[in-house]
């Protein structure tokens, strides 16, 4: 691998962990798997700051938009990130439940 192209992987992978670090993305995200939907409603947050949240997954490149009549349509960019959330989901659920460190919830550290 060139270190160009591990470059251009880790600001890849950076735009994921942006996209990610906010529990209000990852809410999106996962609404997004399922279905389109209004997700104001859906999430009971303010339409602005789900508008920020929004345009913040758009720039990271993970979500689409598609004009709806009067509405602008919110999708994920590509189906594939679906599995992935999915993928990556159940791997940190299976982490959590395996922590080997006594004293993690005392140190934070694991």
């Amino acid at each position: 691998m060139s270190a160009l192209t591990a470059a251009s992987d880790i600001e890849v992978l950076a735009r994921f962990g942006r996209a990610l670090a906010a529990p209000i993305r990852c809410r999106i995200l996962l609404a997004l798997r399922e279905a389109p939907a209004e997700l104001a409603d859906a999430l009971a947050v303010f339409r602005t700051r789900l508008s920020n949240h929004l345009a913040c997954l758009r720039g990271c490149g993970m979500v689409v938009t598609a004009p709806d009549g009067r509405r602008t349509r919110y999708e994920l960019a590509d189906e594939r990130l679906g599995l992935v959330l999915d993928i990556l989901r159940t791997a940190m659920v299976a982490v959590e439940a395996d922590r080997t460190c006594p004293d993690a919830d005392e140190k934070g550290c694991c």
